[in-house]
């Protein structure tokens, strides 16, 4: 990868989702401009905030995709990305409900 890009893979991201009553929405469901989750699975050599494995969240629609051995992956720059995803501090429950 040169410069600011990722190679991002949406494999094993679910397609459909539940809504919070409990309803399923299909992934063919026309929903307004909705952002898509995936995993980095290569880095530029200029990128910043993003590693190998992170999961970050991006707009499906400024993308490009790239094929290769038989996988289909998205090419994006870092200043595309929305959000990267961090795994919850502590993994002790502290039994407290706010």
């Amino acid at each position: 990868m040169l410069h600011d890009r990722l190679l991002i893979s949406t494999e094993n991201e679910p397609g459909e989702r539940t809504s919070g009553g409990g309803i399923l929405i299909p992934a063919t469901a026309s929903v307004g401009k909705r952002l898509a989750w995936g995993n980095v699975v290569a880095v530029g050599s200029h990128v910043r905030q993003v590693a190998l494995g992170d999961r970050v969240l991006f707009d499906p629609e400024d993308r490009a995709e790239v094929e290769m051995g038989s996988r289909t992956y998205l090419l994006l720059r870092e200043r595309d990305l929305h959000a990267v995803a961090s795994e919850p501090e502590g993994s002790d429950p502290t039994g407290l409900y706010l």
